[in-house]
């Protein structure tokens, strides 16, 4: 009987060793698990290439600073962990996630400043947010009536767990027949929903996507550079919910599945209630650019020693 751990469904590093998924946890006493109190950040490996990985460990540690926590260790180190997630892995296509938690400060003190901050990173098989028909035919998407956290309040810049409100959206658009939900601001304009940006083409024939009160996705970023390499007109502004409803196309971006298309908002169809032209370009290019040299990093399979890292 072998005792070679099995990463087959996705690896973990955690404390300083590699564990596979199954085994991998946070003691339950760490703020991230009690309080929400960590950041995070997710990037893919598509065809054994990570995308745009420069892009999302800049954002990383962004939003480490931002909320005053520390990866303990450069980008270069933290690169080089998530390859090795991949790598005992195996897997050609995966999701692969990068976190700090608070930690726990000392027994009786409630000072953040004194939690010994968590580094924790895993692969798993990539993740879609939408399935094949979904893609192929396009996602019913709901304006739901629950206000996003104000910016104020939590900065959206910065990825955070901080999701009740987009859970409790997301449950009132399933139970109302929607497949995902988009949340929105006091002002009644769109901004985001669980994991994604949100885009339309408007009766102008404009992209449109929200300035404020959102994540700015390495996704949305990538969308808004092929906008700009197709010559597609594109404002980056406040979207109300009225335009959603009326534009001529909906999509989504998101690292889980890139350009998702929406084809009903509200029950109502999208335009002719089809995938329109400039979703598909735009889908396919997304796929495309994940060969251009310049934004992909091929993962090196060779080695897989999965000891402990210093």
């Amino acid at each position: 009987m072998s005792t070679e751990p099995d990463y087959s469904q996705g690896a973990a590093y955690v404390r300083g060793r590699y564990v596979p998924i199954g085994e991998a946890a946070i003691p339950l006493t760490d703020w991230g698990f009690l309080r929400s109190d960590a950041t995070y950040d997710v990037v893919t490996v598509w065809e054994g290439a990570f995308f745009r990985l420069d892009a999302h460990l800049e954002r990383f540690l962004a939003s480490c600073a931002r909320f005053r926590l520390d990866a303990g260790r450069p980008a270069a180190q933290i690169a080089g962990i998530l390859e090795q997630c991949v790598r005992l892995s195996g897997l050609r296509n995966a999701y692969v996630e990068m976190i700090v938690t608070r930690g726990q400060p000392p027994w009786g003190s409630r000072d953040p400043r004194q939690a010994a901050n968590q580094f924790y990173a895993f692969a798993v098989p990539y993740v879609w947010i939408a399935n094949e028909a979904q893609r192929a035919q396009g996602l019913h998407l709901v304006v739901s009536d629950v206000q996003r956290i104000p910016a104020q309040s939590v900065d959206p810049r910065a990825k955070n767990y901080h999701w009740n409100d987009l859970t409790m959206g997301l449950l009132g658009a399933l139970d109302a027949g929607g497949d995902t939900v988009v949340l929105t601001d006091g002002a009644g304009h769109v901004v985001e929903g669980p994991g994604f940006n949100v885009f339309c083409v408007n009766a102008q024939g404009t992209v449109v996507t929200p300035a404020h009160g959102v994540l700015e996705g390495i996704t949305r970023r990538t969308v808004l550079e092929m906008a700009q390499a197709l010559g597609l007109p594109l404002q980056v502004r406040d979207l109300p919910a009225a335009e959603l409803r009326a534009a001529r196309e909906v999509f989504l971006s998101t690292s889980g599945g890139g350009v998702l298309p929406v084809t009903r908002v509200d029950g109502q169809p999208v335009g002719d209630g089809a995938v329109g032209p400039v979703v598909r370009q735009l889908v396919q290019t997304y796929w495309d650019w994940h060969r251009d040299p310049r934004l992909s990093r091929p993962v090196n399979y060779e080695t897989s020693d999965g000891g402990s890292v210093a």
